[in-house]
């Protein structure tokens, strides 16, 4: 198991920043890893390393889309936003971790 606090569990990370586009509409990258972070009460750290990737693949599956823009600091950023495809996966990617973790729920919770 991960020890680190960056650490993130395979295929959650698609799921956390689907979900933040879908509550705070678009945001640029670093928005997105500081309200991950910020949700998570510091618990997780999300670098470029780890977050860029993830945003390309989602594009390229055509969860989301990006353009450019101008960000609060006044300098050129790229802003991704849900689509309707994303909607539809966020709420597939939702239900399989609900099920996920009701299935460790009962592992963990087993006395025999």
């Amino acid at each position: 198991m991960a020890d680190s606090k960056s650490d993130v569990l395979q295929g959650t990370l698609d799921l956390m920043v689907l979900k933040t586009l879908d509550l705070l509409g678009a945001m640029h990258g670093y928005g997105i890893a500081m309200r991950i972070q910020q949700i998570s009460n510091n618990a997780l750290q999300l670098n470029q390393g780890t977050l860029y990737p993830a945003l390309l693949r989602l594009e390229q599956n055509g969860w989301i889309r990006s353009e450019w823009g101008t960000s609060e600091n006044n300098r050129k950023a790229r802003y991704y936003s849900l689509t309707k495809a994303g909607k539809k996966q966020l709420g597939e990617a939702r239900e399989n971790w609900e099920r996920f973790a009701g299935i460790m729920d009962r592992l963990l919770r087993a006395t025999e």
